[in-house]
């Protein structure tokens, strides 16, 4: 690869890690919120977001070096992140078969970054920008609807969908800075990028983290890579196709297995009861467990004080 390509590559790992700390911040904030509203208010969610945002970033810039599938693969492989880092941050339990899975990820990985060809600047025609602007208009109609009808798994896929189509719509972009200004794919892309947002913290608030997040990432690895390969040229190194074909399958697979991984089960409490604050609003919960409630001091029964009375007037008399 080139030197610019191993610069991409180097980002994309970084945004693997900044995905990992993100999934567990927006794990929390989602079990500590009611409603997808107040979710996305949460300071811990915002944080996230923040995380997601830095991640993103750098994939839109790595993608102009490198395959799709490579940069989704990566991507995805920020579910070992997040078991490794709650192993020893939260105490998280690592079972033998998310250490396989970690190992076999990181195999994978690796097979998919040398399987990738040389990567041109890919012509965007009219065609495709239109099909692209389409596609993100109907996904933020179909994934609206999704939201308030459909079960998690299914606002899962579709955010894992648009996610997908922002690094699609990335490969795509013009490389000259200054035809961003009038590019509608830029639209496209921020179109994308805020409704997968959205539809996976909808599909945190409906479903367990760990179901959720493995749908989302199959979603936005496996269709998207196949888009690429079919429609924008993505290459794969001559005689790498089937190693290639299998890293996929084997990356898509740990993905899922680490999805069910007890560190990314270890959030899904429920919410707490809000407490009311000094200033008469809720009290916001960062972290750690939902605190216990403790019942108020009652007031003695009327009946209860009568009887003391009189028992105090015998003594008196």
């Amino acid at each position: 690869m080139t030197t610019a390509a191993w610069l991409a590559l180097a980002i994309t790992v970084a945004g693997a890690l900044s995905y990992g700390a993100a999934s567990i911040l927006q794990a929390v904030a989602a079990r500590r919120s009611a409603g997808t509203m107040r979710t996305l208010g949460h300071p811990l969610y915002l944080l996230g977001i923040g995380c997601d945002v830095f991640a993103w970033l750098g994939s839109m810039i790595a993608l102009r070096e490198l395959a799709v599938y490579v940069v989704e693969s990566i991507l995805a492989g920020s579910l070992a992140v997040t078991v490794l880092a709650a192993r020893f941050v939260l105490r998280s339990r690592l079972r033998r078969r998310d250490v396989a899975a970690v190992v076999a990820c990181m195999t994978a990985l690796a097979v998919l970054t040398l399987s990738a060809g040389p990567q041109h600047d890919v012509t965007t025609t009219g065609g495709l920008r239109l099909g692209l602007c389409i596609a993100a208009a109907l996904l933020v109609l179909i994934g609206w609807g999704a939201a308030r009808t459909a079960p998690a798994g299914v606002v899962a896929a579709l955010g894992g969908l648009c996610l997908g189509g922002a690094a699609l719509t990335g490969r795509s972009l013009p490389g000259d800075p200054g035809a961003l200004l009038t590019e509608p794919l830029v639209l496209a892309v921020l179109t994308f990028a805020v409704t997968g947002m959205t539809l996976y913290a909808c599909a945190l608030q409906k479903g367990q983290v760990g179901p959720v997040t493995a749908v989302h990432w199959t979603a936005e690895v496996v269709a998207p890579s196949a888009v690429a390969l079919v429609l924008l040229g993505d290459t794969v190194r001559s005689g790498w196709e089937l190693p290639a074909a299998i890293a996929g399958l084997v990356t898509v697979g740990a993905a899922i297995l680490l999805a069910t991984a007890p560190a990314t089960t270890a959030m899904t409490l429920p919410p707490p009861e809000q407490e009311p604050t000094a200033s008469g609003g809720e009290r916001i919960i960062w972290w750690g467990p939902p605190p216990i409630w403790t019942p108020p001091a009652r007031a003695a029964q009327p009946s209860a004080r009568l009887g003391t009375a009189e028992a105090a007037g015998k003594v008196a008399a």
